[in-house]
């Protein structure tokens, strides 16, 4: 069971949170607990994984519970396992503008005999609009990364940030992020083919010191899809928190994430493998060790994942791969 309420400045930043979420996937998990109310996406070719809790602080009120089944000998606990697609809910948090300036409270709620969501608006001069959103039962997959070893990290302002993207075309599908001690550099990536006739390549370089925090401890260049970093972008200037990077070679997931005190958000994104260049290389001979395998993602481009720990359900599995 869930119960949540928000004012309408609220609503604004939930509604932010699910268009990021959107640019992963069509789906959306529900995921309450006694740490807050957790929305997870993750996308078909599992190279892309995202997560943001609202802490229970965060709503005007906050109330949940689980589900209770009983059967004929015992019974059992579970927590509301709610998956939505994203075509039902994205829409009623379309026009957050609007929303922000007429809502002036939403409210939260979970019918589990049904199996529906329903999204209240109280809007001004007394206009209340509902929305039933249909959900199944689903349990979200949590993906255990631990940024916090990764050599490099980047915390950075997202008005800073948005300078740097703002050069990229709508159809640029992967960024490179190469990095020194002295400079990172954003640029498009030069593994996509391009048309010379009718192509833009760009580059934006961007000192230590526009950083909150820069801690280069490996030079490197990663190559990312560019959508989900849109995604947190818009997000994070919803919030005005700034973004931390964290990452480390080519190959090796990488996290964009926010920490603040009433929300966290985590994209885990895979990053492309530079096979040719590690193939003598110590982190190479460790891959082959771990027997990483390689996937092929809808660019066609092959992503090599670190081994990940996903934990569904009460059972952690050790994967070197995610299918």
């Amino acid at each position: 069971m869930l119960k949540c309420g928000m004012s309408g400045s609220q609503v604004k930043v939930f509604g932010k949170a699910i268009q990021a979420l959107s640019r992963i996937s069509d789906e959306l998990w529900l995921d309450p607990s006694e740490k807050g109310l957790a929305l997870r996406s993750v996308n078909s070719c599992r190279s892309a994984y995202g997560y943001v809790l609202f802490s229970p602080v965060f709503f005007q009120h906050y109330q949940w519970s689980t589900s209770v089944k009983v059967n004929e000998n015992d019974s059992t606990t579970s927590n509301l396992n709610c998956k939505l697609g994203m075509k039902s809910i994205l829409p009623i948090f379309r026009c957050l503008s609007s929303l922000e300036r007429n809502v002036e409270k939403c409210k939260i709620f979970t019918r589990s005999d049904q199996c529906k969501v329903v999204i209240q608006f109280f809007c001004r001069h007394g206009i209340r609009r509902t929305h039933n959103v249909c959900f199944q039962e689903s349990q979200p997959l949590q993906v255990i990364f631990e940024k916090n070893m990764c050599s490099n990290t980047l915390i950075i302002q997202p008005r800073v940030l948005a300078e740097a993207v703002v050069l990229f075309t709508s159809s640029q599908e992967e960024v490179t992020l190469a990095v020194t001690p002295l400079s990172v550099c954003l640029k498009s990536s030069s593994d996509e083919p391009m048309d010379l006739t009718n192509s833009v390549y760009s580059e934006m370089f961007v000192g230590p010191d526009e950083f909150d925090f820069f801690q280069i401890g490996v030079d490197t260049e990663i190559t990312f899809c560019f959508k989900e970093l849109k995604g947190m972008l818009t997000f994070s200037e919803a919030t005005h928190a700034p973004i931390a990077i964290h990452f480390d070679f080519p190959g090796k997931p990488m996290a964009l994430s926010i920490d603040d005190m009433l929300l966290e958000a985590n994209f885990i994104l895979a990053t492309l493998a530079d096979e040719p260049s590690r193939a003598s290389s110590p982190q190479s001979q460790c891959l082959s060790q771990k027997q990483k395998r390689v996937l092929h993602c809808k660019s066609n481009f092959k992503v090599l994942w670190e081994i990940w720990k996903i934990e569904k359900s009460t059972k952690k599995i050790n994967c070197t791969t995610w299918r």
